[in-house]
């Protein structure tokens, strides 16, 4: 979880990541800080993820993104 924090802060220092619930909601996350993001977790945990699963609610909080990256891991 600790590396994905980093990946986030590099992209938005002034967020709090680890409280922030509302990433796409609030528009704080816009579709080119997404694409950043789907590649930056390819490259450092090795987790595709597919297309089928960049839905807002999967990128609204860090948690529920490491939910995600935990979840492809396993499959």
């Amino acid at each position: 979880m600790e590396e994905l924090l980093e990946i986030l802060e590099e992209l938005h220092p002034e967020v709090d990541f680890e409280t922030c619930d509302t990433l796409i909601d609030d528009k704080i996350l816009d579709s080119f800080d997404i694409i950043s993001i789907v590649t930056e977790v390819n490259s450092v945990f090795d987790v595709a993820i597919p297309a089928e699963e960049l839905l807002p609610e999967n990128f609204n909080s860090a948690k529920a993104l490491w939910d995600l990256i935990e979840r492809l891991q396993d499959e």
